[in-house]
Formats: C-alpha cells, sequence, structure tokens
C-alpha cells in the first residue's frame, strides 16, 4: 500500500482533496502536511495521520516526508514566494525519498501570460529535473473564485468586468480535487500534463445572468475597458496592487487564457464537469454567505 502525503491539507483545496482520496484508499495510508496542528484537528479525527511542517524550515518538511511514496504538492498561496516554497518541498521530497509527485498547476502554464504562470512554469520545471517521477494537474479556473465577486453583485446589480468577449471554462473546486484524488492514487499517470478545465466555455453575459439567478435581484453587465476597469476599481477603494493583478486577469482572460476545450478533466472524472449553474445555485450561495 502507498502512502500518499498532500501538502495544504487544510486549504479550501486541500480539504476536498483528502475527502476524495478517503472514499479511495484507507485513512492509514493518507498524510495530511500542515502548517497548524489546530487547523488539522478535522483531519486527524477522520483517521488521517497529520504531520506539521514549514515551507520556510526545509528539515520539517523532510522529517513530514518520511515513509511518503506519492505526494501532491498542491500551490501554495503566496504569490511571489510560491517557487521557494516549492522548490523546498521538492528538495525535501527527493531527500525523504519520494517516488511520485502530483503537483495543481495553471491551465497550460508553459504558453500561458496569465501574471501567476511564471511561478508554475518554474515549479513545473523543478519538478521535471529533480529525477521524480510526476504529474502536472494544470488547474483551471474555479467556479467559486467568483463567489467574493456575486457579494459584491448583491449590493450593487452591477457586474462590471474588462474580459469583453473572452470565454471562461471554469470547473468547481471539488471536481478539481477529485481530479487531484484520481490521479495521486492510482498508478499509470506518470509523466503526465493534464490541462483541467470545465466543460462548458461561458461568457460574461453567461455570468451575469447565473448571478442574477442566484441573488434574485437583476444584474446589469457592464463591458469596460482596461483603462475604465481600473479608473472603477480605484474609485471603489481597491488598493493598487489588487486592482492590478484584476486587470491583469482580465486581460489574459479576453485573449483567452482561462477557456480549453481538451475535456481532460471530464475524462479523469469520468463524467461531466460540475456546471456554472449549480456552483452559483440559490442554496449553493446561501451555503457560503
Amino acid at each position: 500500500m502507498s502512502t500518499i502525503a498532500v501538502t495544504g491539507s487544510t486549504g479550501a483545496l486541500g480539504t476536498l482533496v483528502i475527502d476524495q482520496l478517503l472514499k479511495r484508499v484507507h485513512a492509514s495510508q493518507v498524510v495530511a502536511i500542515a502548517r497548524s496542528a489546530e487547523k488539522a484537528a478535522s483531519l486527524r479525527a477522520k483517521g488521517v495521520e497529520v504531520r506539521i511542517a514549514d515551507y520556510t524550515q526545509p528539515s520539517t518538511l523532510v522529517q513530514a516526508l518520511q515513509g511518503v511514496d506519492k505526494l501532491l504538492l498542491i500551490s501554495a498561496n503566496e504569490v511571489g514566494k510560491r517557487f521557494a516554497q516549492h522548490s523546498a518541498v521538492v528538495d525535501a521530497a527527493r531527500t525523504a525519498g519520494v517516488s511520485f509527485i502530483a503537483y495543481t498547476s495553471l491551465l497550460r502554464a508553459s504558453t500561458s501570460d496569465l501574471i501567476l504562470a511564471p511561478e508554475h512554469v518554474q515549479t513545473e520545471q523543478y519538478i521535471a529535473a529533480s529525477g521524480i517521477d510526476y504529474a502536472f494537474l494544470r488547474n483551471g479556473w474555479y467556479h467559486e473564485n467568483y463567489l467574493g465577486t456575486l457579494e459584491q453583485v448583491r449590493q450593487t446589480g452591477l457586474l462590471v468586468t474588462s474580459v469583453g468577449a473572452g470565454k471562461v471554462s471554469s470547473a468547481s473546486r471539488d471536481d478539481f480535487a477529485e481530479a487531484a484524488a484520481i490521479v495521486i492514487s492510482q498508478p499509470g499517470h506518470e509523466g503526465k500534463a493534464y490541462e483541467l478545465a470545465g466543460d462548458v466555455a461561458w461568457t460574461q453575459d453567461e455570468l451575469a445572468a447565473e448571478m442574477e439567478s442566484a441573488i434574485g435581484i437583476p444584474v446589469t453587465l457592464s463591458s469596460v475597458s482596461a483603462d475604465d476597469h481600473m479608473e472603477a476599481l480605484e474609485a471603489a477603494g481597491v488598493p493598487e496592487d489588487v486592482r492590478q493583478f484584476i486587470v491583469s486577469i482580465d486581460r489574459s482572460t479576453a485573449a483567452g487564457a482561462l477557456e480549453d476545450h481538451s475535456r481532460d478533466l471530464s475524462r479523469l472524472l469520468g463524467r461531466p464537469t460540475t456546471s456554472l449553474r449549480a456552483a452559483l445555485s440559490p442554496a449553493a450561495v446561501a451555503g457560503v454567505a
């Protein structure tokens, strides 16, 4: 029996991956790597072994990975610090004798112009050069990324975007978690790079319609230029670094960075991906409000 470790195990994606793994392997085979024992208490209650480690303390990573056969490296959330953190985990995995790493990367990372892409590319290259067998799970956009926007729309009735005609092939976080659990728990994925995205590519008009249905009030789509979007965000009091990030993502989305028709995700799952409507349904929205 292989021992499977998951980094970022207390995060939004990590907790879902653990749940999906427990449907496929015995809890004794799962190691949850976390920085906080308190946050990981719910995972320990499920019978999962919790090991405490910190990206900035390599010795803790090596200790946490002892006896681990397969590692799911969930990308860290500190943009600008990710590669240093990821490479520390890969180094520790090599020292500990881990035989396989699955890494949650970014959709078409090697060619993407998304502001998030460079650190993912660096990590992929580092893993490939490590000598450890690997698979890249190039995750697209989560439906859940729009829940914060939905709350703003609820207050204003206005969806402001500079995406234009760009489309997004998003899927639910649980879809991505299930795919990760499948790849890390089953053989035959070595050397693969999966472009993971939803089956349906939708427009901003369709997003506005789904939001309107979810919150029960009229939603008006305001499609603006990147410059006007920046000004609107500034007027709303959004910090400069955040508005630069938002407009950059919209610019890349307009150019097609988040649209994909590979169907890699639904093939891995053996079912259609979760629809945007299901993720933004009144019941789903109420569950996170």
